[in-house]
Parts: structure tokens; C-alpha cells; sequence
């Protein structure tokens, strides 16, 4: 029997984006519809919709805390780079789940390989973060600079997720995955120094 929640606000929102991803990682993206989500969180089709406007973001829900994660490193108060390096690095020292190395991801990234529809809505966040890390980089420097920055930046990264994603998905241990993709965030911030610093 669907639990109850509440109409509006941050618990509705957090109890539907759970129920939909226990369903989606159970049964695959392409195998549950909205109207199932709602159910089985006990909302409306319509409260699905008013906190999350796509299916998929239901289960890429992580959008806001990445560009908040950027905005805090961009109006720090050292150098930008250095920000953005020292934001990553905590992202991985806490497992966070936009570092990829949360426990439990397996499941998560095994479902959004199968989905062409989520493979293309991350491709779709990840400019729409390119553009809102661009607009907040040129307060501080040439908006060329700050477009090419937001970009060698985001595609670096999303790389070092994808390699992430793959170690996990081919079973390696925490342990390697994790030294890894710290060693693979040094050598992006390190290429990036090189071209972005006097």
C-alpha cells in the first residue's frame, strides 16, 4: 500500500525522488511511468511534475547542489581555480554523491547506462551547468576566458565521473576507484592551472 506525503515542500520532494529511485533502480528507467511514482509515493501526477518538470530528473536530482557546489567555489574569497580544486577534493573525502563514489552507486550508474533518455538529460544538465559556471566566472575575469574555463572544466570532470562510473560498474574496489579519481581531479586541476593561471 503507497505511504502518504505530504503535498508540498522538501519532504514531498525527497520522498518522491526516493520512491522513484528504489522503482527505477529495481525495474530499469524505461519501466516505470510518473503515474506509478506518484502512486506509490501517495502524490498526484501533477506534484510530481510541479518539483520535478522531466521523468528524468527524478533520478538525476542532483543539478541544484552542483551548482551550488560551483556558485560557493566561484565567490570565494582565493583564487578560482584553487576553489574549484579544494570544492572537488571535499566532494570525493565525502563520498558525496556528485563525486560518483557514494555507496551504492553501482546500482544508480548500471541504470543510467541502460537509459538513452537519462544518458542524454545528464549531457543536457551538464551544459546547462557549463552556462551558469560561465556566467558566474566572467564577474571576475574576460568573458572568453570564462567560457573556455566553464567548459575545459565540466568536460574535464564529467570525464573523471565517467571513468568513475566505469571502474565501479567493472568491479573494482572502493579503495582504487577512489585513489583514482582523486589522482585524475589533481591532473585536471593541474592541466587547467597550466592554461588558465598568469
Amino acid at each position: 500500500m503507497p505511504r502518504t506525503a505530504a503535498r508540498g515542500g522538501p519532504q514531498t520532494r525527497a520522498r518522491i525522488s526516493q520512491v522513484a529511485t528504489q522503482l527505477f533502480l529495481e525495474r530499469g528507467f524505461d519501466g516505470v511511468t510518473v503515474a506509478e511514482v506518484a502512486r506509490e509515493a501517495g502524490v498526484s501526477s501533477v506534484t510530481v511534475f510541479k518539483h520535478f518538470p522531466r521523468k528524468e530528473d527524478l533520478l538525476l536530482d542532483r543539478a541544484d547542489d552542483a551548482l551550488e557546489v560551483l556558485r560557493t567555489a566561484v565567490r570565494g574569497n582565493g583564487d578560482v581555480l584553487t576553489e574549484l580544486h579544494e570544492a572537488t577534493l571535499r566532494l570525493v573525502d565525502e563520498r558525496h554523491s556528485l563525486s560518483g563514489l557514494k555507496d551504492g552507486s553501482v546500482p544508480f550508474f548500471a541504470t543510467v547506462a541502460a537509459s538513452p533518455a537519462l544518458i542524454a538529460r545528464a549531457r543536457e544538465i551538464a551544459d546547462e551547468l557549463q552556462q551558469a559556471l560561465a556566467e558566474e566566472l566572467a564577474a571576475g575575469m574576460d568573458p572568453g576566458d570564462a567560457a573556455l574555463l566553464a567548459a575545459f572544466f565540466v568536460a574535464g570532470y564529467t570525464t573523471v565521473l565517467t571513468r568513475t562510473a566505469a571502474r565501479q560498474l567493472a568491479g573494482d574496489t572502493a579503495a582504487e576507484v577512489a585513489d583514482d579519481h582523486r589522482g585524475r581531479v589533481d591532473h585536471l586541476f593541474a592541466k587547467l592551472a597550466d592554461g588558465f593561471e598568469n
